[in-house]
């Protein structure tokens, strides 16, 4: 959540938020007028934050993350200010996971940063080939260890 300045973010996404834990975290740190649109795919995972999170800020959609543009449309909005993805971009078809960061390249504001958090550094020359600017760290006390990767435009 480090690269997330919640006091100006009002739209944020999260692709692929799985049980919904950095879902809670993200509407707990929001500020009351800000939306937090989420893509699941998983149906399982989808039902479970859907009867677990209850907050008007949230709009969780069971549909995969290359269609973001759509959802975002739906609801009016043409430009984001933060992507946090928890996506698998290893195992991800190579067309799908294109589309998807293409997508997010698009939607980004001016100001605005896509937060990747993986388990290894295979995503690092794909994210350099999308983004101007990549950054990322280490994270030791997530189990597993994990990276997140931070990236602009600018």
């Amino acid at each position: 959540m480090a690269p997330i300045d919640f006091d100006k973010a009002d739209v944020i996404v999260e692709l692929g938020p799985g049980n919904g834990v950095f879902t809670k975290e993200l509407l707990k740190l929001m500020h009351p007028k800000a939306r937090l649109l989420s893509f699941e795919l998983s149906n399982n995972f989808y039902e479970h934050i859907n009867a677990n999170i209850k907050d008007d800020r949230l709009v969780l959609v069971n549909d995969s993350a290359d269609k973001v543009e759509h959802y975002l449309a739906i609801e009016g909005v043409h430009k984001v200010d933060y992507v946090v993805s928890s996506l698998p971009l290893a195992v991800i078809p190579e067309e799908v996971k294109e589309s998807v960061l293409n997508s997010c390249v698009k939607l980004l504001g001016e100001e605005g940063k896509y937060i990747q958090f993986q388990y290894s550094l295979n995503a690092k020359k794909l994210l350099k080939s999308k983004f101007k600017n990549v950054k990322y760290k280490f994270t030791a006390v997530n189990i597993p260890p994990a990276f997140v990767y931070s990236c602009s435009n600018q």
